[in-house]
């Protein structure tokens, strides 16, 4: 096999696993309305249903990636695709609310483990100079299933049932895993031992503090259990970075950090996810529950918002391998701010969709400047060898700002609105999308500290050589 061809072959593979994790996560926000309603559904189990995943999801990225690097990253790959898939089946046959959470949270398993490792195989195997068109394609890609999800799910939901959202997935799953055994090269990264107690004390802090975010408008932000649960989770949290400080093989290496670039992109990442996931969670299903409109309708609604990156992820790759990631992250985040801010402004039950849609385009164009040269900008400021781990913090990082997106905008949302009335909803809506706009500007400026182009020099161990400043 030519290398031209392996590389093709590569970015199929590794781009439609990564097409069915996102492809699900989007899928389900759609199906949330008729998930509560089948299924008797609470509020505080709707966030559940989303956060379960995303939270086993951000918890393993590392672990997922760490593994890939011991182990083989194409086997691993494999492994994940397996786990994906099954708990995909074992979703769509939930007959309750716990059940449907608890296969969320074994999909979010298999997600942690194919998302860094699909970058990671990707990367390897494209010449450097032309990574930020392929990740750029890559991107892409993720804007398709981006714009895919509430169009798929909604026409899936009213046309079958909710069940088969997680059905689509099986017969991708199985087409997936012969090529990716057949199709992609092996590859591992440095030898190092598993952090188990890192991953231990990080996985039980963020468990302590979402759990907390999740369950405080129920339960009362001052009772013992939750006041326990975040405090608990904080010290774990803070626990987590002082062992990491002293740790022989680390989860996350925070020399890593020392770099500029690589923590203004994981930053302005954070602030990207909990912005816009947060909001994304509400305005799904603003348009069904507030407006009256069926699933189907209300993805095609989404559609200008959502399929954006699709065509603009591409254009932005390229652009960023010439003038550098900051200014197409620092635009993108400040559109989906003007945004969402948009959508605060107008939003009642009864506006009209024509004074939402510009909002919609731009958000999504908003999105599709950031999506693409993140990845690009993250993986320049390390070594090759650390890719892998680069891949996995950021995506951690990622999936934990979706976790506290929702988190955070869901418990705004409970302290103003209700699910009663088409006007109870809008009421809890509208204060929890002004915060996610506020959130998605300090990312703005946040964006603003990434040097205007870097590079990584192979020559100079671990030394990012900035080209301008």
């Amino acid at each position: 096999m030519s290398a031209r061809t392996r590389t093709i072959w590569t970015f199929v593979v590794t781009s439609l696993g990564l097409f069915m994790v996102v492809l699900d996560n989007l899928v389900v926000s759609t199906a949330l309305p008729v998930i509560r309603t089948d299924l008797g559904a609470s509020i505080e189990q709707l966030e559940w249903t989303v956060n379960a995943y995303t939270l086993t999801f951000a918890v393993l990225l590392l672990t997922g990636a760490a593994l890939g690097d011991r182990f083989g990253r194409r086997r691993l790959f494999v492994i994940g695709l397996a786990i994906f898939t099954g708990a995909s089946a074992a979703a769509a046959l939930a007959p309750t609310a716990d059940w449907l959470i608890a296969a969320r949270a074994v999909q979010g398993i298999g997600g942690a483990i194919v998302t860094p490792l699909s970058l990671t195989i990707l990367s390897e195997a494209v010449p450097r100079e032309r990574r930020g068109l392929a990740l750029g394609a890559w991107s892409g890609v993720a804007g398709l299933a981006v714009a895919a999800g509430p169009l798929v799910g909604g026409a899936v939901v009213e046309g079958i049932s909710w069940q088969w959202i997680f059905w689509l997935n099986v017969p991708i799953g199985v087409v997936l895993l012969p090529l990716a055994i057949l199709r992609l090269r092996e590859s591992k990264g440095p030898e190092g031992a598993l952090d188990l107690p890192g991953l231990a004390l990080v996985s039980a802090g963020l468990f302590g503090v979402v759990w907390g975010l999740v369950n405080g408008n129920g339960d009362g932000w001052t009772s013992p259990a939750i006041v326990a649960a975040i405090a608990g989770g904080v010290v774990l949290l803070a626990g987590f970075v002082a062992w990491e400080r002293r740790a022989a093989q680390p989860m996350v290496p925070l020399r890593l950090f020392r770099d500029r670039g690589f923590s203004a992109a994981n930053g302005a990442s954070l602030f990207m996810y909990f912005g816009m996931f947060g909001s994304i969670f509400l305005l799904a299903q603003f348009l069904q529950t507030a407006q009256g409109h069926s699933p189907l309708g209300a993805g095609l609604r989404t559609l200008p918002w959502t399929a954006m990156p699709m065509f603009v992820a591409p254009i932005a790759g390229a652009l960023s391998d010439r003038i550098g990631g900051r200014p197409l992250m620092a635009t993108g985040l400040a559109l989906q701010a003007i945004a969402l801010g948009w959508l605060a402004l107008v939003s009642e039950p009864s506006v009209p969709y024509s004074e939402l849609v510009g909002a919609f385009i731009l958000g999504g164009i908003g999105m599709a400047l950031f999506f693409a040269p993140v990845a690009n900008v993250v993986l320049s400021a390390v070594r090759p060898e650390e890719e892998g781990k680069a891949s996995g913090v950021n995506n951690a990082i990622r999936e934990v700002g979706g976790v506290l997106g929702v988190a955070v905008l869901a418990s705004v949302f409970s302290s103003y609105g209700s699910y009663v009335s088409p006007q109870a909803f809008t009421d809890g809506l509208v204060p929890a999308v002004w915060v996610g706009a506020a959130v998605l500007a300090v990312g703005a400026v946040v964006s603003l500290l990434i040097p205007r182009k870097q590079r990584t020099q192979e020559a100079v161990v671990g030394e990012v050589v900035p080209e301008a400043a």
